[in-house]
């Protein structure tokens, strides 16, 4: 690990020279300057001075931040299939998705097949019909959407989506808040 860049970002952040670092720390800016270049190496004393002028230590220091997973795979993703084949199937495209502002799905309904019942909520719902076609039922209303087609809406009735055709229907569904 190159600790030298890593102590001057952390220098840059606190607005510090590295003449005021070097005088907090009782060490000559030359010192510092060889230290960020990475051309000398601190004692773990002075490492641990620079760090607490600097806010912080070498716990933090050395933690190498979590990165979330961006891309997911197979192995990744819950599946929930319905035996009966009229539901077909419901993909979670990207786990513990509730904890996210949104939440995606890809759904498979087999003909007359539909998804449960959603109460009212706060939020978007939005889609893209990947084939077949299918029927949003949003209260009282009913709205036809086919494939290459999307809709959005908000969820201020009961809803559920139907399909009402022959063939199977695939649909990419994706709410906010999370609430599949």
């Amino acid at each position: 690990m190159e600790i030298g860049s890593k102590l001057k970002q952390l220098r840059l952040q606190r607005g510090l020279t590295q003449e005021e670092l070097a005088d907090r720390c009782e060490l000559s800016k030359g010192f510092i300057s060889l230290v960020e270049r990475d051309l000398t190496s601190p004692s773990i004393a002075t490492l641990e001075d620079m760090l607490v002028s600097l806010g912080s230590d070498l716990g933090r220091f050395f933690s190498e931040p979590s990165q979330p997973q961006i891309v997911f795979g197979d192995a990744d993703i819950s599946v929930k299939e319905d035996e009966s084949g009229i539901r077909g199937f419901i993909r979670w495209l990207v786990p513990d998705a509730q904890k996210n502002e949104m939440e995606p799905i890809l759904v498979k309904l087999g003909p007359g097949g539909c998804t449960d019942l959603q109460d009212p909520h706060e939020g978007e719902e939005i889609g893209y019909v990947l084939s077949g076609q299918l029927v949003i039922e949003l209260g009282q209303r009913r709205e036809k959407a086919r494939k290459d087609e999307s809709f959005c809406f908000k969820p201020t009735a009961p809803h559920r989506i139907v399909n009402p055709g022959k063939a199977p229907c695939t649909f990419l569904w994706v709410s906010t808040p999370p609430t599949f």
